[in-house]
């Protein structure tokens, strides 16, 4: 048995939640390694849609751009009620204070292949093949066993990060408890070509008494993809969340049928049933070893939370443990303990977590739920309130606070140990904890959007125009220092890497200031 070394974290599982973390791990110091143990790249896509606020963290590690290419930003939607059908489009949503006022819908494999590929251009491969057999904490560093095709090996670092989904062998080592429940109905994925249906070209949507069904022309081996839910037909032995038997073809034309779609198959490429339930995990850390994606939380398709927020709790944690790892090895933080740094992920995502629980439940009841009155609100309700949706869909406002609830763009922070109000407070600029707004700046030239300004990776702090520029010799090398000279005063926000405001001042308050990076592993070691 081998043992490796040279590792700062490792990361069990290659979905879009661990290769996020391992590069944003990655673009803060960190050494990374990535195992999975599929050894193939495809797996049929469970998720289609990303969030502005997901782009929003993925942009500092220079991948939005390749993702906006394969997606579709303008993306309209046919509403089946009955037998009316109602048109909307969610392109452009009066966001104003994000660069990614639209949903995006986008194959969960072309998100993958798209973070892979960054990662393998900072010479990170991902190790397919490779099993995580075992793993446990040992108080100053974590250990592992992997097993792959060339043997066994052990391998002792920092950090393990299980990213490996609702089943994952790093919770169970970690003896975190798992909480909630499977739901009595299930979802039925599958690529298929269709005729009829009106030769209708973008998603449509129907809602009938059994469910929801969808047909979004993003298959990937057929022209259109169809998610649907129904009672769970039973069966043991299956994973959560994974494809599992197939559902014969007569099962999914009758579907169909009995959603209102006229449409029928004339090709059945692929197709799965897929189990769901509800669950959180207990806690997200305990002590060198991290839950993160579907191995913390197991949500419901409904709103299209799980990959956004896999790899929101990704970008969360990825730049405290590159910070911590560059540090001693992850002992201490600038002189400071760095546990408070690594606690913060728990306190921070986990509240999130079970906040996007209740969101996801409460909208799959309504969309799935074969009881009374959700079958009645689907069959009878819906239709006779048809001809209100366009009223609602025209106010633009209310479609966007809609969309930023559910995308996460009023996540915040507030209560995190990492949350600093300098003295003077700053007035007029977000709460340490809040999500940094996109706005107009200036910084010299021509005016600017904040977000692409602040682009890349790292610490940012935001002078105002006269404010005291802080000592080079508190700044770290993942820090950068941007004054905006459209902004009067003396103030200085600090923005975290995942672009939540950690600390403010009303002045450029040097000992406050290097206190605050100093807690997060910022300042000059």
């Amino acid at each position: 048995m081998a043992m490796a070394t040279a590792v700062d974290v490792l990361v069990v599982g290659a979905g879009p939640t661990g290769l996020t973390l391992a590069l944003q791990a990655h673009d803060h110091g960190a050494r990374v390694r990535v195992i999975e143990r599929r050894p193939g790249v495809f797996r049929p896509s469970r998720a289609l849609i990303l969030h502005p606020r997901t782009l929003e963290i993925l942009r500092p590690l220079g991948v939005t751009d390749a993702l906006l290419e394969l997606a579709d930003t303008a993306p309209t939607v046919g509403l089946h009620l009955g037998s009316r059908v109602v048109e909307a489009s969610f392109a452009d949503l009066s966001l104003t204070d994000t660069a990614f006022p639209h949903l995006s819908l986008m194959r969960q494999t072309d998100v993958e292949r798209v973070l892979a590929q960054a990662l393998a251009d900072r010479g990170v491969a991902v190790e397919r093949g490779t099993e995580l057999v075992t793993t446990r904490d040992d108080k100053h560093s974590a250990w592992a066993v992997l097993r792959s095709q060339q043997g066994t090996e052990e391998i002792r670092c920092p950090f393990v990060v299980g990213c490996d989904g609702p089943t994952s062998t790093v919770r169970v080592c970690a003896g975190t408890g798992w909480h909630g429940r499977p739901y009595i109905e299930e979802v039925v994925l599958a690529d298929l070509d269709i005729s009829g249906d009106s030769g209708r070209s973008g998603a449509q949507v129907f809602a009938g008494r059994q469910g929801l069904l969808f047909l979004v022309p993003l298959g990937e081996q057929a022209a259109w993809r169809l998610l649907a839910t129904r009672a769970s037909a039973g069966g043991s032995g299956l994973d959560f969340g994974q494809p599992g038997p197939a559902v014969p073809y007569a099962d999914l034309q009758r579907l169909l049928s009995d959603a209102g779609s006229d449409a029928r198959i004339e090709r059945l490429a692929w197709s799965a049933r897929v189990p769901l339930q509800c669950s959180l995990a207990s806690r997200f850390r305990c002590g060198r070893l991290f839950l993160a994606g579907d191995a913390a939380h197991n949500y419901s398709p409904a709103t299209g939370q799980g990959m956004n927020a896999g790899i929101q709790d990704a970008v969360n944690l990825g730049w405290k443990l590159g910070f911590a790892a560059s540090r001693s090895g992850g002992e201490a933080v600038g002189g400071l303990d760095a546990e408070v740094l690594l606690d913060s992920y728990d306190s921070e995502r986990r509240p999130a977590a079970h906040r996007r629980l209740i969101l996801t439940h409460t909208t799959f009841w309504a969309e799935a739920s074969t009881g009374r009155i959700p079958s009645w609100l689907r069959a009878v309700a819906a239709p006779r309130a048809a001809p209100a949706v366009p009223v609602l869909l025209a106010r633009r406002r209310l479609v966007a606070e809609g969309i930023r609830f559910i995308s996460q763009l009023r996540v915040n922070y507030r209560c995190s140990p990492l949350s600093v109000d300098g003295t003077p407070r700053l007035r007029g600029a977000p709460r340490p904890g809040d999500r940094l707004p996109d706005a107009t700046v200036s910084v010299g030239g021509p005016p600017r959007r904040l977000h692409g300004l602040l682009a890349r990776s790292g610490v940012h702090l935001l002078l105002q125009r006269d404010a005291d520029g802080p000592p080079d010799t508190a700044l770290g090398p993942h820090v950068t220092v941007v004054r905006l000279t459209n902004s009067p005063g003396r103030g200085v926000v600090a923005v975290r890497p995942d672009g939540h405001v950690g600390y403010r001042c009303g002045t450029a308050d040097a000992a406050g200031l290097s206190g605050w990076l100093s807690l997060i592993g910022a300042a000059v070691a």
